[in-house]
């Protein structure tokens, strides 16, 4: 949770679940990773090149949407490539 709220404000917080929740598939898909998602959102106080990555996964079956990563846009560009894998992993093991 700390890290969320060191890169969205509460409104941007509760903004981007009530968007996942109405549009789950609402990020674009991540190839390779077994469904993952990475949606683009606007970070708190940072301006116009602040924007945070969130990397999600819906678990349809389920109906849950697990918040696996998020990181400010000038930290990394993408995931790497052990980074997917990993992701990957955990989502297969808790809901596949």
């Amino acid at each position: 949770m700390r890290r969320v709220q060191s890169l969205l404000d509460a409104e941007s917080y509760r903004l981007l679940q009530l968007r996942l929740a109405a549009d789950p598939e609402a990020g674009s898909l991540i190839p390779g990773t077994g469904g993952l998602r990475k949606i683009r959102w606007r970070g708190s106080g940072r301006g116009k090149s602040g924007g945070v990555r969130i990397i999600y996964y819906w678990a349809r079956v389920h109906d849950t949407i697990l918040l696996l990563m998020m990181f400010a846009k000038n930290e990394r560009s993408d995931l790497t490539r052990d980074q997917r894998k990993i992701l990957r992993r955990i989502v297969e093991e808790e809901y596949k």
